[in-house]
């Protein structure tokens, strides 16, 4: 079983967008890919529960099917920070709950999982708390998505900076193109090339129709899958 953690420089990035991007590629490939989304709020009531239109849309992408519930464990109607969402519902998150939530999944017979965290890549999961501890401690890969944007360099340096700085394994970062205007888009991206210390995986240019991933072979390395 192959296992990734999709984390992304802040909450606009496209982590859902790239992380469904992925999964297709994996249904390419004829693989077993199921999505994790272990915390989600803005969420809305359907069919008696809480769900979140970023976890659909992995369910959606992925080739393994699973109740959504355990898709999506953690999940908070107000559009605020999970932690924030948590506490005022009277929900504890602990690194332990996400553990036996991750186990759930492990048991849905996939080949691949890939996990989608919730905002940047220091989210509190409650006041002592944070996600990338459990990301460590389930030593997950980690695939950074870079939102290209003003601002990107900043986020995208002081993210790679914090990982390395805990020893988890970036296995490289995806360019996402969310502002189809911005200035010198092109140079950002060869900038970031430059200056990050993990390989570009792919990027995913700004496009109104059909999403595209333009995939670089390191990413089809680290996914085991045939170039």
């Amino acid at each position: 079983m192959k296992e990734f953690f999709i984390t992304g420089t802040d909450t606009d990035a496209g982590k859902t967008h790239v992380t469904s991007l992925l999964l297709k590629l994996l249904a390419q490939h004829k693989k077993q890919a199921i999505g994790f989304k272990p915390l989600a709020s803005g969420c809305e009531m359907a069919f008696d529960q809480l769900v979140n239109a970023d976890a659909l849309i992995l369910m959606e992408s992925a080739t393994v099917s699973a109740k959504y519930d355990v898709i999506n464990p953690f999940a908070f109607a107000p559009a605020i920070a999970p932690h924030i969402a948590a506490e005022q519902a009277g929900v504890t998150i602990t690194a332990d709950k996400l553990s036996s939530a991750y186990k759930n999944v492990k048991q849905q017979g996939a080949d691949y999982i890939l996990t989608e965290g919730a905002g940047g890549w220091a989210l509190p999961i409650s006041n002592t708390d944070y996600l990338y501890n459990w990301v460590k401690a389930e030593q997950l890969p980690v695939i950074l998505v870079v939102g290209i944007k003003l601002g990107c360099l900043n986020h995208a340096l002081l993210t790679a900076a914090h990982i390395q700085s805990m020893g988890i394994n970036c296995i490289g970062w995806i360019a996402n193109q969310v502002d189809p205007n911005m200035d010198e888009y092109q140079a950002n991206l060869d900038s970031l090339k430059l200056r990050l210390p993990f390989p570009i995986l792919a990027i995913s240019p700004y496009s109104e129709q059909t999403p595209k991933l333009q995939i670089y072979k390191t990413l089809l390395e680290n996914f085991s899958l045939n170039t």
